[in-house]
């Protein structure tokens, strides 16, 4: 019996390589997260697909592992003091997998926090404002005749990039020259916004250019090109 077989989610996603990490998963901005973080530190994983379109997140084998049904979660079989533990959230599996592989967050204390910032931005702002943006302007929220929901994602999303278009003036990345776990969160959604949701031209996204820049440099990185497909789709 390996440690895995105790977590009901091994019984509908069997892992072939139980000794690694198990990412549960589908290539969302937040999904990709992990898949990205997973594919820069080298860490071996084994990733399953997610599958809305089945309705897999409601499953009761992925709620036994995540009981707010969202995407990504994992499950490490080396975790603290060598027991596998179970995580979900994208940005506390981003924290932990910067702590076990050392890499992606710095040591120092005062950068560390200032990091943690940037990823909380993302997570409480970022995430959430682009995606009700999505809803209203690519979803089933288009259909609403009142656009005032509508307007007010698009004010607050123009708002956060500009947030994020001033951060990025002179620098490579969100701390400067180190690219970091707050990259890892933010880059996809903001290419999501532009790409998937095609609402560069709603939210005015040329006002912007330190964006563009950035965008290019995330999107160039093969981890990140390699990651922004995991879990395949099939």
């Amino acid at each position: 019996m390996n440690a895995l077989t105790a977590f009901p989610i091994t019984q509908k996603w069997p892992a072939t390589h139980p000794d690694r990490l198990q990412l549960y998963s589908l290539p969302t901005p937040n999904g990709v997260k992990v898949s990205i973080m997973l594919e820069e530190t080298g860490l071996p994983y084994e990733p399953h697909l997610v599958s809305f379109e089945a309705n897999d997140q409601m499953s009761p084998a992925f709620l036994s592992l995540n009981p707010n049904n969202k995407i990504p979660a994992i499950l490490d079989p080396d975790g603290p003091d060598g027991r596998p533990l179970a995580l979900w959230e994208s940005g506390a599996i981003l924290v932990y997998l910067a702590g076990k592989t050392g890499k992606l967050l710095p040591e120092d204390v005062a950068a560390r926090y200032e990091t943690l910032q940037w990823l909380m931005f993302q997570m409480g702002g970022v995430g959430p404002m682009f995606g009700q943006l999505g809803f209203f302007h690519k979803f089933a929220g288009k259909a609403y005749e009142d656009k005032r929901p509508l307007d007010r994602y698009v004010g607050e999303t123009k708002r956060l990039l500009g947030v994020l278009n001033q951060r990025m003036e002179g620098r490579e990345w969100l701390m400067g020259d180190h690219y970091t776990i707050a990259d890892i969160a933010t880059w996809p959604w903001v290419r999501n916004l532009v790409g998937f949701y095609g609402a560069g031209e709603l939210v005015g996204f040329q006002n912007f250019p330190n964006l563009a820049r950035v965008l290019e440099s995330f999107g160039a990185r093969p981890a990140v090109q390699r990651g922004l497909n995991i879990p395949p789709r099939g």
